[in-house]
């Protein structure tokens, strides 16, 4: 007797399995400017934002005071439990979603802007971060109590997936026209390149009647295919009709391919984020973008796909050493053998035209900051005091009987009360329209110089990658360490920024940027040989007395990062070195290894002038080895003991002096 396996019962309307994302639920973004021309269209924009503000802030501080009371009902959570305080204050995801759609029908006003889907994924961001503050993470550590944002740091307002199983709908934001229909409208029907004007005229809504299997049906927005546009249907009590905002193409050398890849198959399309940015030549101040979701990976162009096919078929292993000014790559076949190639380093550092250029930046940001702080002492001029300066000369002109000459902007400190705390606060001074238009042009000169290094260091990983191939190895550093020793200076180099490009490129290639625990290897403290050799923050030259090696610090601990083993892959504290292949490497390759780990022997965009410098703290007494043994605190490039894959020392297989003697 046969019998059948019952089909397992799924959830909707139709028992129908739970929809997933694709391709492993990958998603890529791509922002598409918004040619917001119309003064109608800028002020919606403008009062949307300003209505979802009002929502998103009402609802912080009621996320604030509910979980002042949850601590505050000590007694209450140690008899009836956690859980059933957060239910009686309404402290969960639903309880601030039924918050935001309370604040938005007690107040008429913002119905005609805001609708019930936006300020419920509004109140689902500010549930994340009070989901932070109540539960610990994998550490044991909670986030600080929530508090309630700045107008000026909100700028995204958070669109509805559309439904991959119902047709056509797309509850806030959605994306209509197709790519094509773009492409003929802007091109004259493909008879000229494609030529978007500055001025975007805004698509009409399809109008008539679309025939259908059993009659026919007034045409909506589903039915466009022209240009481009992003559609917001508006409030419940909006009477003005669809916000309809054209979108912009970005043009220029490669911007074709790309678009094509995102816009192209519009069933990909996910979800639609409207946001705003910074931007002091724009009317009001801003400019808006679409942020398109869509399901899939993001684009590579050609020759990006074939640098990591190849870079796939490199058989080497590699160690990546993260400094405060450079940072060094050293590889090997992994074979060991010379027949199959010669180990191979990278210096990466600053050219003197990035020095030259990050000076330049740097001299303007000190100028924006003095024009801020000079506009806003003249016209506040009665919080602040007289400098000793402007004290002198009102006293001197005083004893000659002069008139006292009236001082425009007072170089003192501003007034404050005994315990310090200014007798105004900030947010209450007076600013000017000058001052308004200078932070914004700060803003905006912030963001492009954040993109600019994005841009360099996902083009260094992908040549790192492409000369020493996607299987390395790095030490599990602590940065925030660095930022506490060297502060401002780290952003001019951005090793967090350059490990974590090299991390993703190597994914991308097919391979793995593995961590290692500096508490079990201490690489800057070892030869290859297996010895010892302990060496102090100042000192960038590794010098060994037992085998005699000599070559830089950072390229030596590089070497040994790619004899780093790891039982598991995803544990930083299970890392320990392999001496033993450390030594076997340096006795095939003699001095070829000897001479990559003096200079860098791959070609790279930056001139390795000065390679090997690096900004040591001024240190009290003698500075803190690194070792992989208990200390009380923890050296410069390593990370806080408090954190889980710091590591504990363990035993180093292959470290005894009896290998050297091979």
């Amino acid at each position: 007797m046969q019998y059948i396996q019952a089909q397992r019962k799924c959830r909707g309307k139709n028992r129908a399995p739970k929809w997933t994302k694709p391709d492993g639920g990958i998603v890529s973004v791509m922002v598409l400017p918004l040619a917001v021309t119309d003064p109608a269209d800028l002020a919606r924009l403008e009062k949307l934002f300003g209505a979802m503000w009002s929502v998103k802030r009402a609802v912080q501080r009621d996320a604030r005071a509910k979980v002042d009371a949850y601590w505050a009902a000590f007694h209450e959570r140690n008899e009836q439990g956690a859980k059933a305080v957060r239910q009686r204050l309404g402290l969960s995801r639903e309880g601030l979603e039924r918050c935001a759609y309370k604040h938005l029908e007690l107040s008429g006003h913002l119905k005609h802007h805001a609708s019930k889907a936006l300020a419920m994924h509004l109140a689902d961001e500010v549930w994340n971060g009070v989901q932070r503050h109540l539960f610990a993470d994998v550490t044991g550590h909670r986030h600080g109590r929530p508090r309630v944002g700045r107008w000026y740091d909100f700028t995204r307002l958070p669109g509805r997936a559309r439904s991959h199983t119902t047709g056509n709908k797309w509850e806030t934001f959605r994306l209509v026209g197709t790519f094509h229909g773009h492409a003929m409208t802007y091109t004259d029907g493909g008879r000229h390149t494609l030529m978007q004007p500055r001025r975007m005229p805004t698509p009409a809504k399809p109008d008539g009647k679309i025939p259908t299997g059993r009659g026919t049906r007034k045409a909506t927005w589903w039915d466009h295919t022209g240009s481009l546009a992003v559609v917001f249907a508006g409030g419940p009590d909006g009477k003005r009709g669809d916000l309809v905002l054209p979108v912009r193409i970005p043009q220029g050398l490669g911007q074709e391919a790309r678009a094509r890849h995102f816009l192209a198959a519009d069933a990909r399309w996910h979800k639609v984020d409207l946001v705003r940015r910074r931007k002091a030549s724009a009317p009001g101040g801003w400019a808006y973008e679409a942020h398109l979701m869509v399901l899939g990976p993001g684009y590579a162009s050609p020759a990006v796909r074939q640098m990591r096919r190849r870079a796939a078929e490199l058989d080497r292993i590699g160690g990546v050493d993260g400094n405060v000014s450079n940072l060094s790559v050293v590889s090997f076949p992994a074979s060991l053998d010379p027949a199959d190639g010669a180990p191979a380093s990278s210096e990466i550092v600053l050219t003197d035209g990035e020095r030259a250029q990050l000076e330049r930046e740097a001299k303007k940001r000190r100028g924006r900051v003095r024009a801020l702080e000079r506009s806003r002492r003249s016209m506040n001029t009665g919080q602040y005091g007289l400098s000793k300066k402007q004290t002198k000369r009102a006293q001197r002109r005083a004893t000659q009987g002069l008139t006292p000459k009236t001082v425009i902007v007072p170089g003192g400190a501003r007034a404050d009360r005994p315990d310090g705390v200014p007798k105004q606060a900030f947010r209450r001074d007076r600013l000017s329209h000058g001052y308004r238009e200078m932070r914004a042009r700060q803003a905006e000169a912030a963001a492009s110089a954040a993109e600019h290094r994005r841009h360099r260091a996902r083009a260094v990983a992908r040549e790192i990658v492409a000369a020493h191939g996607p299987r390395l190895t790095v030490e599990d550093c602590d940065i925030r360490t660095w930022y506490r020793l060297w502060g401002k200076r780290l952003s001019q180099t951005t090793p967090g920024m350059l490990v974590s490009a090299l991390e993703t490129e190597c994914r991308a290639a097919g391979g793995r940027l593995n961590r290692a625990s500096t508490w079990s290897t201490a690489l800057s403290q070892h030869c290859l040989c297996g010895e010892r050799v302990t060496k102090a923050l100042r000192d960038r030259e590794h010098q060994c007395t037992a085998c005699g090696l000599t070559g830089k610090r950072d390229l030596v601990s590089a070497a040994l990062a790619a004899f780093v083993d790891l039982t598991d892959p995803d544990g930083p504290k299970t890392a320990r070195l392999d001496s033993a292949r450390s030594r076997h490497a340096q006795i095939v390759y003699g001095e070829g290894l000897e001479e990559a780990l003096r200079e860098s022997t791959t070609p790279c965009q930056n001139t390795p002038r000065g390679a090997g410098r690096v900004a040591v703290p001024r240190q009290r007494g003698t500075s803190a080895h690194r070792t992989a043994e208990r200390r009380d605190r923890a050296t410069p490039d390593e990370p806080r003991r408090v954190r889980d894959h710091a590591g504990t020392p363990g035993t180093r297989p292959a470290c005894s002096p009896q290998l050297t003697l091979w």
